[in-house]
């Protein structure tokens, strides 16, 4: 019966004694359904899942090297029987059979159908017929078969095994619970920030025309003191059918605010009293004001900056998210030590847990419906299978404060018509999030369209070069060499200012911080859940064909601590856009599908790689961070050095502390330190000075660490600086880039040689020159570049060397990649030494991707005959007038002619000859399916 919106008479406020900071608790009886059932696959327990209780065949392929593997998969129909005992106390109740999480269910009681849901996210809600107390049997059947949703549903994250699975099951509350004949349907609660006040929407359900009360009270209660709010009762003439009552309750003169800050929570608790039943709600909500000004997010009145993760319900131990909120609170724990205040859940909605942790610890998020695909206005079913889930995720999830905003799927083609007409229905019904389209549709190209609230993107539109990104790295199908990052000369010094100009609203980055890292194989031991990481044991297996297992621990660790570099680089691009809405990274942790992409500095778990503090990154993701600004990372010594300084204030209130600043050289033999005065307003990004120093008194080649700090925040860069030397004389070195019967005499007569290949006669023994690290997986982008006709990524990681090699005495390093390292990186060709004695490691290594596994060489060294040979990948000519360059060659000359040059591994001519000659064995790699359309646009 459609709702009627009843005249209220508000016959006086009880003036009851203070509320005290109980915990009000639901009037409702229920029967508990968790515990053993009968399945069509043998005895289980439910709430559960297949997979939980190892039900079906055991899956016994090994070989899955895309993603983590189901150990008990099944697809398709399971019926859940059991008896229960209905109690004379339900008699002249209502009934619902409740189940808060499942898949498209069928119910039977007795034998008899009572009907069927295929929706995903919000419970399903079975009204039982009249039960006599007594036994009776339930018969539950779950569908997780390909038919029973629509299929473009079923490669989002909400099903796809890439990442939470699809199982079979029931999870989290499971009961039947009995009402009154005039019950509470649902209680929502809308925030009136500027009225001080919040508007309660009512709506109950009764049988018959009748009277009755509504008591309605609350107070604050995760906050230190009392907040108590004035309760309220109210006589309401009900109607058979569905009743909406509208009530405003005061929140006092001083309402306590909801945000990362302060995530403040009240607990209403709504009475209804009909005749001699009683019924009630008790819902949290949070006081809060989320808007929209000009490009910039707003709440309570204050600029915010989206400090984003990506969410693909990663829980390697059940295959789904948690059900209860002490796990989600761990893990936003977790985030916010590393300076996340938001999170975006790819194509699915979490659990109420999620939302009731979020709520609690003050974390900004953004939900999606389960797509990744296309909409059209032809495709009815998929179309009003969505539109009915956002409807109930709204009526269903819509009072949590942390529920910020909800966008309809991930990367979408759709045809904005359609869904502007949802998203202005979403508004018209609850007014509390802020709406989009989807995250990243048509990979940006089309720019933002009108009538959605903010923009989440990779890039504005179409443009030249780079000139509408908004992230600093791509795949290399995606743009140009894989974005800026990888493709211009590092600096600290640009934004994205031009590119967010094209758009009126807010920003939103699209997935930032795609950089590999090679696993830690110690974590296989972790996964004593429903899914194995054979995927891992393969890729550990693959290090044995190239002799490099022994290596797997230094792997990790470089490819870790030089993706460290690449986030912050990254971040900060962001960081210094003035007005620029946030980002949401991919990832702060491991995701374990889509080929396997490592791409966290947290495992799949949410626990540390061990390559980063938390305190160290959330210098560079915080409320507030300092920001170095500066036109290079390498430096001569006759040049003065200009940093400018500014800050990124997006902490409640304008900021005026000092900014301290240090700059050491790596011995502390060279000290400089300071401070700045600053005065930033609220939600602005200010420079606040510079730092302006002579770098004469650097003689040797030296890296320092700026240090900039302020308050309680604090961040860092490193930077070097070089004599400014005429060039290294090659002296009794002989330099050559052939390989010939000339070079083949000096060697055999005792020549020291540095050799620097042609890279046109070495491209089928090398690889190519790159700076970052690949991009997301490495099989799953060279399958898409190669379909839509692109260049291949390199695919190459980090560096990995030692420091005090003599080799490097002249050119202070990491045993990493970092950024002086660009130059020398991306103008290089590693070499595959594959075929070299397993013990063999070149003096600077590359690390190679899990799906190849190269020996990689770009610098190395032999003894062949009486001679010695330094081979370098690098083309020391393209680089000869940049600082780092020229101090590269310098090092490896004078290493050359040291009597440190003294290479172990002997090589006969013709071993050598044939090490530039070889054919290199391939392994086959395809990489799996991907719903995005990477043909469209052109970079």
């Amino acid at each position: 019966m459609k709702s009627r919106i009843l005249s209220v008479a508000i016959f006086g406020l009880s003036i009851m004694a203070q509320l005290t900071a109980q915990n009000f608790t639901s009037l409702r009886e229920q029967i508990q359904l968790a515990g053993e059932w009968q399945s069509s696959l043998g005895p289980c327990r439910l709430p559960g899942t297949t997979d939980e209780n190892r039900l079906g065949e055991k899956n016994k392929d090994t070989l899955i090297a895309y993603q983590l593997t189901r150990l008990y998969p099944y697809s398709g129909e399971v019926t859940y029987t059991r008896e229960i005992e209905i109690p004379k106390t339900f008699r002249g109740k209502k009934l619902f059979l409740v189940m808060e999480r499942t898949k498209p269910s069928t119910l039977w009681v007795d034998g008899d159908s009572i009907g069927s849901y295929g929706h995903l996210y919000a419970p399903h809600r079975y009204e039982l017929p009249v039960l006599a107390a007594g036994k009776h049997q339930l018969r539950i059947r779950i569908d997780n078969s390909p038919t029973s949703v629509p299929k473009e549903i079923q490669g989002s994250h909400a099903w796809t095994d890439a990442t939470q699975t699809n199982w079979n099951g029931i999870l989290g509350e499971f009961y039947i619970e009995a009402v009154s004949d005039a019950f509470i349907q649902s209680v929502q609660v809308y925030p009136q920030v500027d009225k001080k006040q919040a508007l309660v929407v009512v709506e109950v359900d009764a049988e018959k025309d009748g009277k009755g009360t509504l008591d309605v009270e609350g107070y604050a209660w995760n906050t230190p003191g009392k907040h108590t709010l004035l309760p309220q009762q109210l006589a309401v003439h009900l109607k058979k059918g569905r009743n909406k009552v509208e009530i405003p309750i005061s929140m006092g003169d001083a309402p306590l605010l909801w945000s990362e800050f302060h995530p403040a929570l009240y607990k209403l608790n709504v009475t209804l009293r009909s005749g001699k039943n009683r019924d009630n709600r008790v819902v949290d909500f949070g006081m809060r004001k989320f808007e929209v000004q000009g490009t910039q997010f707003v709440i309570n009145g204050y600029k915010t900056f989206m400090r984003g993760k990506h969410d693909a319900c990663v829980f390697p131990l059940t295959g789904y998210g948690p059900m209860d909120v002490a796990s989600w609170q761990r893990v936003f724990r977790i985030a916010k030590q590393y300076g996340i205040n938001h999170y975006r859940c790819h194509s699915f909605t979490p659990p109420r847990a999620a939302l009731e942790a979020a709520d609690i610890e003050g974390i900004y998020y953004q939900i999606e419906l389960p797509l990744w695909g296309y909409i059209k206005r032809e495709n009815t079913g998929l179309n009003d299978f969505l539109k009915r889930e956002g409807d109930m995720l709204l009526e269903h999830f819509g009072n949590h404060p942390s529920f910020m905003m909800l966008g309809l799927g991930n990367e979408l083609d759709a045809e904005i018509d359609v869904v502007r007409e949802w998203l202005d229905d979403f508004r018209s019904r609850d007014n509390r999030h802020l709406y989009c389209y989807g995250s990243n549709n048509n990979l940006g190209w089309k720019g933002p369209q009108e009538g959605e609230d903010f923009f989440v993107t990779c890039r504005v539109g179409g443009g030249d070069g780079y000139t509408t990104h908004v992230r600093a790295s791509f795949a290399y199908v995606d743009a140009e060499k894989g974005g800026i990052l990888n493709n211009t000369r590092p600096a600290t010094d640009k934004d994205y200012s031009g590119a967010i100009a094209r758009c009126p609203r807010p920003v939103v980055g699209h997935e930032n911080c795609q950089f590999q890292i090679y696993p830690d194989y110690g974590q296989i031991s972790k996964y004593t859940g429903v899914l194995y990481p054979y995927n891992l044991e393969i890729f550990r297996d693959r290090l044995k064909e190239n002799h490099l297992s022994s290596q797997a621990k230094s792997f990790h660790q470089a490819t870790g601590h030089f993706s460290i570099k690449c986030y912050k680089a990254d971040m900060e691009y962001a960081f210094r856009t003035p007005g620029f809405g946030g980002f949401q990274l991919l990832d702060l942790q491991d995701y374990p599908g889509q080929g396997s992409a490592l791409v966290g500095i947290l495992d799949a778990f949410m626990d540390s790689k061990g390559i980063v503090e938390p305190e160290t990154f959330y210098g560079f993701c915080a409320p507030l961070v300092p920001l170095a600004l500066m036109k290079d990372y390498c430096w001569l010594n006759t040049q003065r050095l200009h940093i400018d300084v500014a800050l990124s204030n997006y902490v409640e209130g304008d900021w005026c502390e000092p900014v301290r600043w240090s700059l050491v050289s790596d011995d502390g033999g060279w000290k400089r330190e300071g401070q700045l005065s600053a005065s930033v307003f609220q939600g602005e990004v200010g420079r606040v000075g510079s730092i302006e120093l002579s770098l004469s008194a650097i003689k040797e080649a030296r890296r320092l660490t700026l240090t900039l700090s302020t308050g309680e925040y604090r961040n860092y860069y490193h930077l070097w600086v070089y004599p400014d030397e005429s060039a290294e004389p090659e002296g009794a070195v002989y330099v050559t880039s052939r390989l010939d019967d000339d070079l083949k005499k000096r060697l055999e007569n005792g020549a020291s040689v540095l050799f620097i290949p042609e890279h046109d006669s070495i491209l089928v023994q090398s690889v190519g020159g790159m700076f970052t690290p690949d991009y997301w997986n490495y099989s799953m982008f060279k399958t898409i570049s190669e379909n839509a006709g692109k260049e291949v990524s390199p695919g190459t990681l980090s560096i990995l060397t030692d420091p005090m090699h003599p080799l490097l005495k002249y050119f202070p390093t990491e045993d990493h990649s970092d950024w002086q390292w660009w130059s020398i990186a991306r103008n290089s060709r590693p070499m595959i030494l594959n075929a070299t004695r397993s013990e063999y490691r070149p003096l600077v290594q590359v690390v190679d991707n899990i799906e190849r596994n190269h020996k990689l060489g770009l610098v190395f060294e032999f003894a062949v005959g009486k001679g010695k040979i330094l081979v370098c990948m690098t083309n020391l000519r393209a680089i000869a007038d940049m600082p780092e360059g020229k101090q590269f060659r310098t090092s490896l000359l004078r290493y050359v002619k040291s009597d440190a040059f003294r290479p172990v591994e002997q090589l006969t001519w013709e071993e050598l000859n044939a090490l530039f000659h070889a054919d290199i064995n391939q392994r086959m790699i395809i990489g799996v399916k991907n719903e995005s359309d990477y043909t469209i646009g052109n970079d």
